[in-house]
């Protein structure tokens, strides 16, 4: 008994549970809950930045070859593409199908002054962006994008120094080593997290605000549950490895996005469990910091579900033809969604003004129940960026079967060989 409590997968689901019960018996608490799951959010945030820089200068710089890094980001930013599209797909089918927007009646917010649309996304800037006039600022905004093209800039030119940057590389490796040690500290912290996440989330908006909104919820659920157990299920199938194997080794990062509702908490930890799992350091570098952008699973999956959504509860039909641009829109919006505050509702609106089929105030109906989907989207978003980085790995020949073989079976190499 005393092994299991100190187990760090016990220990969430304990806090996520205490986090529930919390909220419901003590809903003043939230306020105190809320600034326990940022302070651990923000302890984690704090490592991304270094994190990901040393991770893709060491790989890169170990690596040597450009070409080499263009040809996985290439194949990254298709499959991240196809990926994404199919998600949008999925999540259409499924609200026409199911329709839970029927029978809502919308109760619109009086002050819904606290949305606002992005701009359309530009394309032309957005690409211009990734590059930094100043890299502190992008490490102290945590920008990821402009941190990761600084990082692969700094590794090449690393890697062109030969003999003489070596001192530089070993001086990386064990800053790297320093960085994550602290991560392994902060990760014991993650039942904290946890609990202030659960907790603040019932406190605020209360399990009764669930009742009327319970069917997009169900169709937000079940939708991620058939991409991850059917789609990405099959992608692992094409790839020959276990999703439920993958699924059991990152069970403590699945449960500490469940209790925080953001997929970030976990991006440290993934990248180290990612190169245990056999997949290189430089593919795991380069692809799960860009998946944060570019691969959105389980955002892409909720905009969709939203988008007709709202169309049905406010009597707007949309055709086929119709629902095709929405489509086409969604595959651009829900690329920036990641380093937005408030993703959920500020794309939404964004793709409202863009397609000009409702008023944006629309959105606010969802405002009550937004941060109850968020765990499905963050789960999802993590599963998918992990598996994108073992097939990205694997097309390249960087996935090594024997740690691969370690990391699902822990006990193999604890028993002797004669």
């Amino acid at each position: 008994m005393i092994k299991i409590s100190k187990n760090l997968t016990f220990q969430v689901i304990v806090a996520i549970f205490s986090g529930i019960l919390a909220g419901v018996f003590f809903p003043a608490f939230a306020d105190h809950a809320r600034l326990i799951s940022k302070t651990f959010i923000n302890m984690i945030s704090m490592l991304i930045a270094p994190i990901i820089f040393f991770t893709i200068v060491l790989g890169i710089a170990k690596m040597g070859d450009m070409k080499k890094v263009g040809r996985v980001g290439g194949k990254a930013l298709l499959y991240f593409e196809i990926i994404t599209t199919v998600a949008i797909f999925i999540g259409l089918l499924t609200a026409n199908f199911i329709r839970p927007g029927d029978g809502v009646v919308p109760k619109l917010s009086k002050n819904p002054s606290n949305l606002s649309a992005t701009k359309d996304t530009n394309w032309p800037e957005f690409i211009s962006d990734i590059v930094s006039p100043n890299i502190f600022e992008s490490f102290a905004n945590g920008n990821i994008l402009q941190i990761l093209f600084f990082a692969i800039l700094f590794g090449f030119a690393l890697s062109k120094m030969g003999s003489a940057g070596r001192h530089t590389i070993v001086a990386f490796e064990n800053l790297s080593q320093v960085i994550f040690n602290m991560m392994k500290f902060v990760m014991k912290l993650a039942p904290l997290g946890a609990f202030g996440g659960m907790a603040f989330t019932i406190g605020k908006y209360g399990l009764a605000t669930l009742i009327p909104m319970g069917k997009i919820m169900l169709v937000v659920y079940i939708t991620c549950l058939i991409f991850i157990f059917v789609i990405l299920n099959f992608i692992c199938y094409l790839y020959k490895f276990s999703l439920w194997q993958y699924l059991k080794y990152i069970r403590q990062e699945i449960l500490v996005v469940l209790g925080t509702s953001s997929s970030e908490s976990a991006l440290p930890s993934m990248i180290q469990k990612m190169e245990r799992f056999g997949c290189s350091k430089s593919v795991v570098g380069l692809v799960i910091p860009t998946g944060y952008s570019f691969n959105l699973d389980g955002t892409a999956i909720y905009l969709s579900i939203a988008l007709i959504f709202l169309t049905q509860v406010f009597k707007i039909e949309l055709s086929v033809a119709e629902q095709l641009s929405a489509m086409g829109v969604l595959m651009v919006t829900s690329k920036g969604a990641a380093g937005v505050t408030g993703s959920g509702f500020i794309v939404l609106s964004s793709t409202l003004v863009s397609l000009k089929i409702m008023p944006i105030e629309n959105v606010t109906i969802l405002l009550g129940v937004d941060r109850f989907m968020s765990e499905a989207r963050s789960i999802t978003n993590l599963i998918g960026n992990g598996i994108a980085v073992v097939v990205i790995a694997k097309s390249e020949k960087e996935f090594d079967e024997e740690k691969y073989q370690l990391a699902i079976n822990p006990k193999v190499a604890q028993e002797p060989v004669f």
